[in-house]
Protein backbone atom coordinates (compact mmCIF):
# COMPACT_ATOMS: atom_id res chain seq x y z
CA UNK A 1 0.00 0.00 0.00
CA UNK A 2 1.12 3.41 -0.88
CA UNK A 3 0.96 6.03 1.55
CA UNK A 4 -1.77 8.66 1.65
CA UNK A 5 1.53 11.44 1.23
CA UNK A 6 2.04 9.52 -2.20
CA UNK A 7 -1.02 9.55 -3.02
CA UNK A 8 -1.50 13.23 -2.41
CA UNK A 9 1.81 14.01 -4.58
CA UNK A 10 0.41 12.13 -7.72
CA UNK A 11 -3.03 14.04 -7.31
CA UNK A 12 -1.08 17.31 -7.53
CA UNK A 13 1.03 15.97 -10.41
CA UNK A 14 -2.14 15.61 -12.12
CA UNK A 15 -3.61 19.33 -11.82
CA UNK A 16 0.40 20.62 -12.40
CA UNK A 17 1.31 18.86 -15.92
CA UNK A 18 -1.33 16.61 -16.74
CA UNK A 19 0.33 13.09 -16.02
CA UNK A 20 -2.82 10.70 -14.85
CA UNK A 21 -1.98 9.01 -11.44
CA UNK A 22 -2.67 5.68 -13.06
CA UNK A 23 0.57 6.20 -15.41
CA UNK A 24 2.50 8.30 -12.57
CA UNK A 25 1.86 4.69 -10.66
CA UNK A 26 3.41 2.91 -13.50
CA UNK A 27 0.17 -0.05 -13.42
CA UNK A 28 1.58 -3.17 -15.34
CA UNK A 29 -1.75 -3.14 -16.99
CA UNK A 30 -3.34 0.39 -17.93
CA UNK A 31 -6.04 -0.43 -20.50
CA UNK A 32 -6.60 -4.17 -20.18
CA UNK A 33 -4.05 -6.16 -21.45
CA UNK A 34 -0.20 -6.79 -21.06
CA UNK A 35 2.01 -4.53 -23.01
CA UNK A 36 3.99 -5.62 -25.86
CA UNK A 37 7.77 -6.58 -25.34
CA UNK A 38 9.91 -3.57 -25.56
CA UNK A 39 11.58 -3.22 -29.04
CA UNK A 40 15.08 -2.61 -29.37
CA UNK A 41 16.70 0.45 -31.30
CA UNK A 42 19.82 -0.31 -32.73
CA UNK A 43 21.93 3.14 -33.01
CA UNK A 44 25.37 2.43 -35.68
CA UNK A 45 28.31 1.34 -34.62
CA UNK A 46 26.87 0.16 -31.10
CA UNK A 47 25.18 -2.87 -29.90
CA UNK A 48 21.22 -2.96 -29.45
CA UNK A 49 19.60 -1.00 -26.63
CA UNK A 50 16.47 -2.12 -25.16
CA UNK A 51 13.87 0.75 -25.26
CA UNK A 52 10.13 1.24 -23.70
CA UNK A 53 7.40 -0.38 -25.80
CA UNK A 54 6.35 1.05 -29.21
CA UNK A 55 2.65 2.39 -29.87
CA UNK A 56 3.44 3.87 -33.32
CA UNK A 57 5.96 5.15 -35.57
CA UNK A 58 5.24 8.97 -36.60
CA UNK A 59 7.62 10.54 -38.87
CA UNK A 60 10.12 8.02 -37.68
CA UNK A 61 10.09 8.81 -34.14
CA UNK A 62 8.42 6.71 -31.56
CA UNK A 63 5.25 6.89 -29.59
CA UNK A 64 5.48 4.70 -26.51
CA UNK A 65 3.07 2.31 -24.97
CA UNK A 66 3.01 4.47 -21.73
CA UNK A 67 2.65 7.71 -23.64
CA UNK A 68 -0.19 6.23 -25.29
CA UNK A 69 -2.19 4.84 -21.58
CA UNK A 70 -0.84 7.77 -20.10
CA UNK A 71 -3.21 9.69 -22.90
CA UNK A 72 -5.94 6.86 -22.63
CA UNK A 73 -6.39 7.28 -18.48
CA UNK A 74 -6.43 11.05 -18.71
CA UNK A 75 -8.95 11.28 -21.69
CA UNK A 76 -11.39 8.66 -19.24
CA UNK A 77 -10.56 10.94 -16.05
CA UNK A 78 -11.94 13.75 -17.93
CA UNK A 79 -14.95 12.16 -19.87
CA UNK A 80 -16.10 9.84 -17.55
CA UNK A 81 -16.92 10.42 -13.80
CA UNK A 82 -16.59 6.86 -12.87
CA UNK A 83 -13.91 5.95 -14.98
CA UNK A 84 -15.78 3.65 -16.79
CA UNK A 85 -16.44 3.49 -20.51
CA UNK A 86 -20.01 3.30 -21.39
CA UNK A 87 -21.34 0.63 -23.61
CA UNK A 88 -20.62 0.63 -27.31
CA UNK A 89 -18.08 4.03 -26.94
CA UNK A 90 -14.58 1.57 -26.18
CA UNK A 91 -13.95 2.09 -29.78
CA UNK A 92 -14.53 5.62 -30.73
CA UNK A 93 -12.45 6.47 -27.18
CA UNK A 94 -9.17 4.48 -28.52
CA UNK A 95 -9.43 6.03 -32.00
CA UNK A 96 -9.92 9.55 -30.43
CA UNK A 97 -6.54 8.48 -27.92
CA UNK A 98 -4.87 7.23 -31.17
CA UNK A 99 -5.75 10.77 -32.68
CA UNK A 100 -4.82 12.87 -29.74
CA UNK A 101 -1.03 11.35 -29.36
CA UNK A 102 -0.25 11.32 -33.12
CA UNK A 103 -1.31 14.72 -33.66
CA UNK A 104 0.68 15.68 -30.29
CA UNK A 105 3.75 13.94 -32.25
CA UNK A 106 3.15 15.75 -35.25
CA UNK A 107 2.78 19.00 -33.56
CA UNK A 108 6.13 18.56 -31.76
CA UNK A 109 7.99 17.37 -34.50
CA UNK A 110 6.65 20.84 -36.62
CA UNK A 111 7.98 22.91 -33.81
CA UNK A 112 11.13 21.37 -34.15
CA UNK A 113 11.36 21.76 -37.73
CA UNK A 114 10.61 26.30 -36.98
CA UNK A 115 12.98 26.10 -34.24
CA UNK A 116 10.80 26.30 -31.58
CA UNK A 117 12.37 25.69 -27.87
CA UNK A 118 10.74 24.50 -24.79
CA UNK A 119 10.21 27.20 -22.65
CA UNK A 120 12.73 26.28 -19.72
CA UNK A 121 11.01 28.58 -17.42
CA UNK A 122 7.57 26.61 -17.25
CA UNK A 123 9.40 23.44 -16.39
CA UNK A 124 11.60 25.39 -13.85
CA UNK A 125 8.97 26.65 -12.29
CA UNK A 126 6.67 24.00 -11.85
CA UNK A 127 9.89 21.88 -10.21
CA UNK A 128 10.73 24.94 -7.63
CA UNK A 129 7.22 24.57 -7.13
CA UNK A 130 7.00 20.79 -6.45
CA UNK A 131 10.39 20.83 -4.50
CA UNK A 132 8.84 23.59 -2.18
CA UNK A 133 5.54 21.74 -1.60
CA UNK A 134 7.26 18.44 -1.03
CA UNK A 135 10.53 18.90 0.79
CA UNK A 136 9.60 17.03 3.40
CA UNK A 137 8.10 14.44 1.49
CA UNK A 138 10.16 11.06 1.68
CA UNK A 139 8.45 9.78 -1.25
CA UNK A 140 9.09 12.83 -3.52
CA UNK A 141 12.94 12.80 -2.53
CA UNK A 142 12.82 8.82 -3.25
CA UNK A 143 11.13 9.52 -6.81
CA UNK A 144 12.61 12.34 -7.80
CA UNK A 145 15.22 11.18 -10.09
CA UNK A 146 12.59 8.95 -11.91
CA UNK A 147 10.07 11.76 -12.07
CA UNK A 148 11.36 14.77 -12.72
CA UNK A 149 12.80 13.64 -16.73
CA UNK A 150 8.94 12.83 -17.59
CA UNK A 151 7.52 16.06 -15.96
CA UNK A 152 10.54 17.53 -18.24
CA UNK A 153 9.56 15.65 -21.31
CA UNK A 154 5.76 16.45 -20.79
CA UNK A 155 6.22 20.11 -20.39
CA UNK A 156 8.76 20.92 -22.96
CA UNK A 157 6.43 19.27 -25.35
CA UNK A 158 3.50 20.60 -23.86
CA UNK A 159 5.28 24.39 -24.27
CA UNK A 160 6.43 23.53 -27.91
CA UNK A 161 2.83 22.83 -28.97
CA UNK A 162 1.53 25.64 -27.15
CA UNK A 163 4.25 27.91 -28.91
CA UNK A 164 3.56 26.36 -32.06
CA UNK A 165 -0.06 27.17 -31.98
CA UNK A 166 0.25 30.51 -31.10
CA UNK A 167 2.59 31.19 -34.20
CA UNK A 168 -0.12 29.53 -36.17
CA UNK A 169 -3.06 31.18 -34.90
CA UNK A 170 -1.48 34.56 -35.38
CA UNK A 171 -2.97 35.53 -38.26
CA UNK A 172 -2.93 38.69 -40.39
CA UNK A 173 -5.87 41.56 -39.47
CA UNK A 174 -8.69 41.22 -41.69
CA UNK A 175 -9.29 44.78 -43.69
CA UNK A 176 -12.78 46.79 -43.47
CA UNK A 177 -14.24 45.57 -46.72
CA UNK A 178 -12.88 41.77 -45.55
CA UNK A 179 -15.33 42.35 -41.97
CA UNK A 180 -18.14 43.71 -44.19
CA UNK A 181 -17.94 40.67 -46.66
CA UNK A 182 -17.91 38.14 -43.34
CA UNK A 183 -20.72 40.34 -41.87
CA UNK A 184 -22.95 40.09 -45.63
CA UNK A 185 -22.29 36.33 -46.27
CA UNK A 186 -23.27 35.86 -42.15
CA UNK A 187 -26.49 36.98 -41.53
CA UNK A 188 -27.55 34.72 -39.15
CA UNK A 189 -24.36 35.23 -36.51
CA UNK A 190 -25.69 39.08 -36.31
CA UNK A 191 -29.56 38.66 -35.92
CA UNK A 192 -31.28 39.01 -32.97
CA UNK A 193 -33.66 35.69 -32.68
CA UNK A 194 -37.57 36.27 -32.47
CA UNK A 195 -38.50 37.03 -28.71
CA UNK A 196 -42.01 36.12 -27.27
CA UNK A 197 -43.48 37.64 -24.16
CA UNK A 198 -45.26 34.48 -22.68
CA UNK A 199 -47.42 34.06 -20.43
CA UNK A 200 -48.19 30.66 -18.90
CA UNK A 201 -50.65 28.81 -16.44
CA UNK A 202 -48.94 25.12 -14.91
CA UNK A 203 -49.93 22.71 -13.62
CA UNK A 204 -47.23 20.84 -11.89
CA UNK A 205 -47.09 16.87 -12.35
CA UNK A 206 -44.37 14.61 -11.16
CA UNK A 207 -42.35 13.00 -14.07
CA UNK A 208 -43.05 9.63 -12.55
CA UNK A 209 -46.95 10.25 -11.93
CA UNK A 210 -49.07 7.70 -12.78
CA UNK A 211 -51.35 8.37 -15.86
CA UNK A 212 -54.21 9.06 -14.14
CA UNK A 213 -52.80 12.12 -12.04
CA UNK A 214 -51.46 13.76 -15.93
CA UNK A 215 -55.25 12.90 -17.13
CA UNK A 216 -56.35 15.07 -13.86
CA UNK A 217 -54.03 17.49 -14.70
CA UNK A 218 -55.14 17.69 -18.24
CA UNK A 219 -58.94 18.18 -17.21
CA UNK A 220 -57.89 20.98 -14.68
CA UNK A 221 -56.73 22.68 -17.64
CA UNK A 222 -59.08 22.19 -19.65
CA UNK A 223 -61.40 23.73 -16.80
CA UNK A 224 -59.52 26.57 -17.04
CA UNK A 225 -59.31 27.08 -20.48
CA UNK A 226 -62.75 26.79 -20.99
CA UNK A 227 -63.42 29.49 -18.11
CA UNK A 228 -61.14 31.78 -20.03
CA UNK A 229 -62.69 31.28 -23.24
CA UNK A 230 -65.99 32.33 -21.29
CA UNK A 231 -64.76 35.61 -20.31
CA UNK A 232 -62.54 34.50 -17.09
CA UNK A 233 -59.08 36.84 -17.05
CA UNK A 234 -56.03 34.40 -17.77
CA UNK A 235 -53.78 36.58 -15.42
CA UNK A 236 -56.48 35.92 -12.23
CA UNK A 237 -56.35 32.44 -13.36
CA UNK A 238 -52.59 32.17 -13.22
CA UNK A 239 -52.86 33.71 -9.80
CA UNK A 240 -54.95 31.18 -8.43
CA UNK A 241 -54.19 28.20 -10.50
CA UNK A 242 -50.75 28.19 -11.71
CA UNK A 243 -47.71 26.08 -9.81
CA UNK A 244 -45.20 27.77 -11.85
CA UNK A 245 -43.46 30.97 -10.21
CA UNK A 246 -44.54 33.75 -12.55
CA UNK A 247 -48.16 33.32 -11.08
CA UNK A 248 -47.75 35.93 -8.89
CA UNK A 249 -47.17 38.30 -12.11
CA UNK A 250 -50.30 36.61 -13.51
CA UNK A 251 -48.20 33.90 -15.50
CA UNK A 252 -46.46 36.89 -17.31
CA UNK A 253 -42.66 35.18 -18.00
CA UNK A 254 -41.61 38.37 -19.56
CA UNK A 255 -39.68 38.30 -23.32
CA UNK A 256 -38.34 34.68 -24.48
CA UNK A 257 -36.19 33.28 -27.37
CA UNK A 258 -36.57 30.07 -28.38
CA UNK A 259 -34.31 28.13 -26.50
CA UNK A 260 -35.70 29.26 -23.13
CA UNK A 261 -39.35 27.89 -23.81
CA UNK A 262 -40.81 25.15 -21.93
CA UNK A 263 -40.21 21.91 -23.04
CA UNK A 264 -42.44 20.33 -25.45
CA UNK A 265 -43.38 23.99 -26.45
CA UNK A 266 -40.89 24.81 -28.93
CA UNK A 267 -42.17 22.52 -31.76
CA UNK A 268 -45.46 23.96 -31.67
CA UNK A 269 -44.73 27.79 -30.99
CA UNK A 270 -44.58 28.80 -34.64
CA UNK A 271 -48.36 27.99 -35.24
CA UNK A 272 -49.58 29.78 -31.87
CA UNK A 273 -51.10 33.39 -32.46
CA UNK A 274 -50.76 36.79 -30.25
CA UNK A 275 -53.89 37.01 -27.72
CA UNK A 276 -54.83 33.49 -28.21
CA UNK A 277 -55.00 30.75 -25.48
CA UNK A 278 -53.73 27.84 -26.83
CA UNK A 279 -55.10 24.25 -25.79
CA UNK A 280 -53.36 22.81 -22.69
CA UNK A 281 -49.57 20.78 -23.71
CA UNK A 282 -47.72 18.36 -22.35
CA UNK A 283 -44.34 19.40 -20.72
CA UNK A 284 -41.85 17.66 -18.15
CA UNK A 285 -43.03 20.07 -15.39
CA UNK A 286 -46.52 19.35 -16.48
CA UNK A 287 -49.83 20.52 -17.67
CA UNK A 288 -48.92 23.84 -19.31
CA UNK A 289 -51.54 26.76 -20.56
CA UNK A 290 -50.16 29.49 -22.64
CA UNK A 291 -50.52 32.54 -24.11
CA UNK A 292 -48.51 34.57 -26.63
CA UNK A 293 -48.99 38.30 -25.63
CA UNK A 294 -46.40 39.89 -27.93
CA UNK A 295 -44.11 38.63 -30.78
CA UNK A 296 -40.95 40.51 -32.15
CA UNK A 297 -39.85 39.06 -35.41
CA UNK A 298 -36.15 38.39 -35.68
CA UNK A 299 -33.98 41.17 -36.76
CA UNK A 300 -30.81 41.67 -38.89
CA UNK A 301 -28.34 43.81 -36.39
CA UNK A 302 -26.61 46.92 -38.63
CA UNK A 303 -23.54 46.12 -39.25
CA UNK A 304 -22.15 49.50 -37.34
CA UNK A 305 -23.38 47.86 -34.20
CA UNK A 306 -21.57 44.92 -34.21
CA UNK A 307 -18.45 45.55 -36.27
CA UNK A 308 -16.14 44.96 -33.67
CA UNK A 309 -17.98 41.71 -33.18
CA UNK A 310 -17.72 40.70 -37.00
CA UNK A 311 -14.05 41.35 -36.81
CA UNK A 312 -13.44 39.60 -33.46
CA UNK A 313 -15.56 36.28 -35.10
CA UNK A 314 -13.39 36.38 -38.56
CA UNK A 315 -10.10 36.66 -36.95
CA UNK A 316 -11.06 33.41 -34.82
CA UNK A 317 -12.33 31.85 -37.97
CA UNK A 318 -8.87 32.66 -40.05
CA UNK A 319 -7.09 31.53 -36.85
CA UNK A 320 -9.15 27.85 -35.85
CA UNK A 321 -8.81 27.74 -40.08
CA UNK A 322 -4.80 28.08 -39.65
CA UNK A 323 -4.50 25.52 -36.97
CA UNK A 324 -6.88 23.11 -38.12
CA UNK A 325 -5.24 23.39 -41.24
CA UNK A 326 -1.80 22.67 -40.05
CA UNK A 327 -3.05 19.57 -38.99
CA UNK A 328 -4.59 18.44 -41.61
CA UNK A 329 -1.55 19.09 -43.68
CA UNK A 330 0.85 17.23 -41.07
CA UNK A 331 -1.58 14.17 -41.10
CA UNK A 332 -1.51 14.09 -44.98
CA UNK A 333 1.86 14.22 -44.96
CA UNK A 334 2.79 12.04 -42.36
CA UNK A 335 4.31 8.21 -42.26
CA UNK A 336 2.63 6.52 -39.49
CA UNK A 337 3.28 2.90 -38.34
CA UNK A 338 0.88 1.67 -35.57
CA UNK A 339 3.22 -1.27 -33.70
CA UNK A 340 1.34 -2.45 -30.98
CA UNK A 341 -2.56 -1.52 -30.77
CA UNK A 342 -3.58 -0.70 -27.22
CA UNK A 343 -7.54 -0.73 -27.58
CA UNK A 344 -8.39 -3.62 -26.22
CA UNK A 345 -11.72 -5.23 -28.03
CA UNK A 346 -14.18 -6.17 -25.16
CA UNK A 347 -15.42 -9.42 -25.79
Amino acid sequence: MRSTSYMSILQVLVVLIGISQAAMAAPKDGVGKEPAKPSRITVPGQAEIPAEPIYAVVNGSPITVREYQEQLAETMRVRYYHGTIPEGMAEGLYKDVADLVIDRALLVDEAKKRGIKPDPGKFEKHLADLDSRYATEPEWQERRAEWVPRIKSNLDRQSMVEQLEKAVRDVPHPTADEVRNFYDKNPDLFTEPERLRLSIILLKVDPGAAKKDWDQAREEAQKILDRIKNGADFAEQARLYSQHDSAAKGGDMGYLHGGMLPRGMEDKIGMYQEGIVNEPVTTLEGIVLSRIENRVPAKLREFKSVEQRARDLLIRKRADDAWQGTLSQLRAAAKIRIVTPQAPKKG
